[in-house]
């Protein structure tokens, strides 16, 4: 009894352990304001056509040789082929790819594909019948529109495929020449069966993606580059920035809609309620008289679409009374080229991008100190790659390794990184090639630039292209702009070529202009009057200089010539 009253008073006599109060942490004032249905919507671009079609029902959306569709019909059209494909089977996140030229059906598949859930994968139109089999069997296709131009690839390329996938065929009336229909629908026959209100919803999350584009596949397989909602609607409104572009433009379709989705324009355009022209191929005797007919605004170009241009007879050239923009990327244009488009009542804007980027990056924003300059030195500066898009959040030129930036001395070499929401999702199945090219944080773009006090980039060349001769690094870039000068030139391109003494040396290739004639000889020495001479092609090669279908030069090819010759 003693020692439990004992054991009981030591119990008490312990000291008591303060009981901390339970403070909560101050409240924030914006704590309770958190987005909702009533102030927060996905980013997405097909939302464009609904509001369009919703404030200008009758306008032209869409123009094909004589044929009109209005915003009204535009948005039906889009409607009946997201509901056509839902009918049979096309799922959320399935693959809907498109084989097709610039046609109202591959503009209708920019809103109809995603307003299914899909994702529309445009395939570039001259690929061999392997590749395009690859890309639809890699991307998993559930369906195909193809243009029935195409049916001597994709026919042999389905063969290739192990699974069968929906075929629509799409017989495009401008079109008269071979080839025979593929699927088991024809295109308008396939819309007819759709809901012209066709109750589509935007994505839950606007990170699902949009679109997969494939690169060129120039170094081994392409590799599939996903878009997300939201990176094609806020690079759909940068180009509208950018550029700028205004209410009502007419844009003529000269860039293929199968790179990068068109740069995106499929979506800018319907954004400020524009008219779209429809172009099947590439003619300068079709464009003139289509600017003065329709009253062309805007369009844009591959520098070779450029060249096109200022070649063409002045037969086929036409005067237009107001200035048509153009936007091109690719390449640097040649200073010669900006000047002789503005001749021609061109306004030229240069801009950089790639397919990882969805579309232009950055563009050539001109100052108004420019105006004053002699139209040549305007063109040089023009000819730069420039500054960011508005939507574009981080842009230097960095070294590769560190991703710390360069000085900004026009004099040091070092990569484009990018940051933002305009960069692609990634590779599809490609975990490896994502990680590497995102290394550090950055988009690593694969080209070295410099980088100027005024933040203006100018490229130099691809980190693949750059000429190490007897230990100096030589610019591909550089010499080719010192070919573009020469006054024969139409194309030109330069690559390495072995060589026993200084490891690698320029071999040029150049492609004369029409009636133009010129001899290695005299392209040698007027390098020499350009350039350093370590920097001079030792071998010039004349003849007609392979590109691809949206216009760039395929080195690849001309270095597998330079190594054989």
């Amino acid at each position: 009894m003693a020692k439990a009253a004992n054991k009981k008073a030591k119990k008490s006599a312990a000291p008591k352990k303060d009981i901390a109060v339970q403070k909560k942490a101050p409240r924030s004032i914006w704590e309770s304001l958190k987005p909702g249905a009533a102030n927060f919507t996905p980013l997405s671009p097909i939302s464009f056509l609904a509001r369009a079609a919703e404030i200008h029902p009758d306008r032209a959306a869409v123009i094909h040789g004589q044929h009109r569709t209005s915003y009204a019909q535009f948005y039906a059209r889009a409607r009946r082929l997201a509901s056509a494909l839902v009918k049979r089977g096309v799922k959320k996140g399935d693959v809907v790819s498109a084989m097709l030229p610039n046609v109202p059906a591959m503009l209708d598949a920019h809103y109809g594909v995603p307003m299914a859930g899909a994702v529309l994968n445009t395939i570039n139109t001259r690929l061999d019948a392997e590749t395009i089999a690859y890309i639809l069997a890699h991307g998993e296709a559930k369906a195909l529109i193809t243009d029935r131009m195409y049916a001597g690839v994709v026919g042999p390329a389905l063969q290739q495929l192990k699974r069968k996938l929906l075929v629509i065929d799409v017989d495009d009336p401008l079109y008269t020449g071979p080839g025979e229909r593929l699927g088991e629908i024809e295109y308008e026959a396939l819309l007819k069966t759709g809901d012209p209100k066709f109750e589509w919803k935007l994505p839950a999350d606007e990170c699902d993606p949009i679109a997969l584009n494939y690169t060129s596949g120039t170094t081994g397989r392409p590799k599939g580059v996903v878009y997300h909602h939201r990176g094609t609607f806020l690079e759909a409104m940068g180009n509208i920035t950018a550029w700028p572009m205004p209410a009502k433009p007419v844009y003529l379709w000269t860039l293929p809609l199968f790179h990068c989705n068109g740069w995106c324009y499929p979506w800018s355009v319907v954004a400020m309620c524009g008219t779209h022209v429809c172009l099947r191929a590439v003619d300068p005797a079709l464009i003139f008289p289509m600017i003065v007919e329709h009253g062309v605004t805007h369009m844009c170009g591959a520098p070779t679409v450029l060249s096109m241009l200022i070649s063409a007879p002045e037969e086929q050239r036409r005067k237009f009374p107001h200035p048509v923009h153009i936007m091109t990327g690719g390449s640097p244009p040649p200073a010669k080229v900006i000047q002789a488009m503005e001749k021609l009542g061109f306004q030229v804007l240069h801009i950089y991008g790639m397919t990882e980027l969805q579309g232009p990056s950055t563009s050539c924003e001109p100052q108004e100190e420019w105006a004053s300059l002699s139209m040549a030195d305007r063109a040089v500066q023009m000819a730069q790659q420039g500054v960011r898009y508005q939507v574009v959040e981080g842009h230097i030129v960095g070294d590769p390794e560190t991703c710390k930036p360069v000085p900004q001395d026009g004099q040091t070499m070092g990569e484009i990184l990018i940051q933002g929401n305009t960069v692609m999702l990634g590779y599809l199945k490609d975990e490896k090639a994502t990680a590497e090219t995102f290394r550090g944080g950055w988009m690593h773009t694969g080209d070295l630039a410099v980088w100027r006090t005024s933040n203006y980039i100018e490229i130099k060349d691809r980190k693949k292209d750059i000429i190490i001769s007897g230990g100096e690094n030589i610019s591909s870039v550089e010499v080719e702009i010192a070919l573009y000068k020469h006054p024969s030139t139409l194309l030109a391109a330069v690559v390495s070529r072995p060589d026993e003494k200084w490891g690698e040396t320029p071999c040029a290739f150049v492609q004369l202009k029409p009636g133009a004639e010129a001899t290695e000889a005299e392209y040698i020495a007027w390098c020499r009057s350009n350039l350093a001479r370590f920097k001079v092609p030792k071998k010039v090669v004349f003849g007609v200089i392979p590109t691809t279908a949206t216009g760039k030069i395929q080195k690849f090819v001309l270095r597998e010539r330079a190594r054989g010759g």
